[in-house]
């Protein structure tokens, strides 16, 4: 393992050096176990923000065509995250999938696979950018228009 390894890993994962430094220590420097190792530990993030309270976020749209629309209004814990270019794109690429996926609700919505990487669901969109900020972000409500 070297710095270029732990660079690569970064820059894939949004990892902090340590984390990542760790992740293909634990690994013996696989980088599909570390990915795997920095996901799970994402998990275990997200689960012990849960209780932090929501106090800033954004509301992203997306249309269609003029046809299809979406609105998505995902919460953070701080408007210097709402403001983060990861969560600003994440929330872009839910409002995105809204449009085109159509869920009825939230709950739905979570569990359905992203539409542009089907090996993820919107849920690990969520926990992914719980582990790149450090904060709790939950997507609260969601809203689908056509004509």
């Amino acid at each position: 393992m070297n710095i270029d390894d732990i660079k690569k890993l970064r820059e894939e994962t949004g990892a902090g050096v340590m984390d990542a430094k760790k992740a293909l220590e634990e690994s013996d420097g696989d980088f599909t176990k570390a990915r795997e190792y920095l996901k799970q530990k994402g998990i275990e993030r997200a689960a012990k923000k849960a209780d932090r309270e929501i106090k800033a976020g954004l509301i992203f749209s997306f249309i269609h065509a003029g046809r299809v629309g979406s609105l998505v209004k995902l919460g953070c814990e701080t408007d210097f995250v709402a403001k983060n270019e990861n969560f600003v794109k994440t929330g872009n690429e839910i409002a995105m999938h809204v449009a085109a996926m159509q869920p009825a609700n939230v709950e739905e919505l979570l569990e359905q696979d992203y539409i542009r990487d089907t090996s993820k669901k919107i849920k690990d969109l969520v926990t992914d950018l719980v582990a790149k900020t450090g904060e709790n972000i939950v997507l609260a409500e969601i809203s689908y228009l056509s004509l």
